[in-house]
């Protein structure tokens, strides 16, 4: 099958957050699976062509309604995909963020879909290629299905499959019928789009349009449903609810993997880590200007700092904890300034307990999953989240909130020998909630070191590849696929 991924970020291009990852590794793991995956993205202003051997592939001019544009299409491999960059000044081609202003990113990524759809066809001629499902991702390339429903009159196009991918339905693109006229889309008549007058909504749109639908874990793609969840989206998500499915993202193992990362001071499997794993604690305890004290809790955290991410209650919670309890955190990451102060202040409140680290710092973040204790995400909603992944890889016991992707992947510790379990799990969104399921885990990390490590293996070896995650895409493509095929010999039925 070939499949052609489209997204406004893919590592290690483009990245902001866990869309760039996704659309990064799953085409690797499909291409495993023998399917045909390759990606199209934005040519930044900000790519290295050199760096990652990017090469011109074609270029023509691109009539739209508000004037004619150059479309310059490069292309390269990586980790064995094909990857393809467009670039078109001045909608991208010469920005240094992938970001702009709303206004600007509305017009802008609306073109892109445009012109998107010009240069599938281009390769097409060009190369022989001809895509048979196309995967969109959230709402910047979410036009797309809806443009190829509107030229569906082209055998090609009425034969090809469109899959949306939902990673953060908080992101809509919401607003956009004035740039959606302005730029000569037609008018979008789907039913249920309409009866929730939401036609100017690019997320909505994908959704209305597409064959299939994903989101980021199973968990998630029930939540969504609701308003408290899914927002105004909810009502169309619930009639398109037979065509949703949640498939959790994978990790790349190959990288992420203790035994062999070189950004640790000391390399472990779950074999050996109780005697090598605690060597980090000391050398991050030191780094961090933490006294170095093997037995003392360490808690993580790596995180963008936002509110969606729940530090309204870890921050009062930790305060607390931090003044009457005998415990260490180390904070890393960057976001909200509000948040950067509470945080910068937590660390000048408690300085032998407590260290900010206020900036990206991937060696870093891989030293703290393989070296804290506890690694806190008290995220208030998680559609996937990788962080928990990563902690549980490395040897980390993750306390979360029971959301999302956090609910799918944290199994609660059983309060007894660990039977069952690969961290702490609390459900309500309140600071005493958060506080109590702190002290319990602290309680257990003293009082019950057996069943700590148990859970400790068990979360090592938990399977967080993508193969698995690859193998539900690849059923969600049939599904797309055999909808636009029953689709086809229904309108030949219709015509005879």
């Amino acid at each position: 099958m070939k499949v052609l991924l489209t997204s406004a970020e893919a590592v290690p291009f483009a990245k902001v957050g866990g869309l760039a990852d996704v659309v990064g590794s799953l085409p690797i793991a499909l291409r495993k699976l023998g399917i045909d995956a390759r990606v199209i993205i934005p040519g930044y202003g900000f790519i290295n062509h050199l760096e990652y051997a990017i090469e011109p592939l074609i270029s023509f001019d691109f009539a739209h309604r508000l004037g004619t544009n150059e479309v310059r299409v490069y292309s390269c491999l990586q980790d064995g995909t094909p990857y393809y960059l467009l670039q078109s000044p001045p909608y991208f081609g010469l920005e240094g963020e992938i970001y702009s202003q709303w206004n600007w990113d509305m017009e802008r990524f609306i073109y892109l879909n445009q012109a998107l759809m010009a240069t599938v066809w281009r390769l097409k001629e060009a190369i022989g290629w001809f895509p048979e499902l196309l995967h969109v991702n959230d709402w910047h390339t979410s036009l797309l299905p809806f443009l190829v429903h509107s030229n569906s009159d082209v055998t090609e196009w009425a034969s090809l499959a469109t899959v949306l991918s939902i990673h953060n339905i908080a992101y809509q693109g919401n607003h956009a019928g004035g740039f959606l006229f302005q730029a000569g889309i037609d008018g979008r008549e789907q039913a249920d789009l309409a009866s929730i007058d939401l036609t100017d909504n690019l997320l909505g749109i994908g959704i209305a349009y597409s064959e299939m639908i994903s989101t980021v874990s199973p968990r998630y793609a029930e939540e969504i449903k609701y308003p408290y969840a899914g927002y105004e989206l909810a009502p169309l998500i619930g009639k398109r609810g037979a065509d949703l499915r949640g498939i959790l993202n994978g990790l790349d193992t190959e990288v992420w993997n203790p035994a062999t990362d070189p950004c640790l001071f000391q390399n472990f499997d779950v074999g050996d880590f109780e005697g090598k794993r605690p060597l980090n604690k000391v050398h991050l305890q030191s780094f961090a200007r933490l006294p170095v004290a093997p037995d003392v809790p360490l808690i993580g955290i790596v995180s963008r700092l936002a509110a969606q991410k729940g530090f309204d209650m870890a921050l009062p919670a930790l305060r607390q904890l931090l003044g009457e309890r005998d415990a260490q955190l180390v904070v890393l990451g960057t976001g909200e300034s509000e948040l950067e102060y509470a945080f910068w202040q937590l660390d000048q409140d408690f300085p032998a307990q407590a260290t900010a680290f206020l900036q990206f710092d991937s060696a870093l973040a891989q030293q703290i999953y393989a070296s804290c204790d506890l690694f806190l995400m008290p995220s208030h909603f998680e559609p996937c989240g990788m962080g928990q992944m990563m902690a549980m890889r490395y040897g980390a016991l993750p306390l979360v909130r029971e959301t999302g992707g956090l609910a799918d992947t944290v199994k609660n510790y059983d309060n007894g020998d660990a039977e069952t379990g690969t961290g702490f799990v609390f459900h309500w969104q309140e600071v005493s909630a958060l506080r109590g399921t702190l002290e319990w885990a602290i309680d257990v990390y003293h009082q019950n070191p057996v069943a700590w490590r148990r859970m400790q293996k068990r979360g090592m070896r938990m399977d967080f590849s993508w193969e698995k995650s690859a193998g539900e895409y690849i059923e969600l493509y049939e599904l797309a696929r055999v909808k636009v095929q029953a689709r086809s010999r229904s309108a030949v039925a219709k015509g005879a």
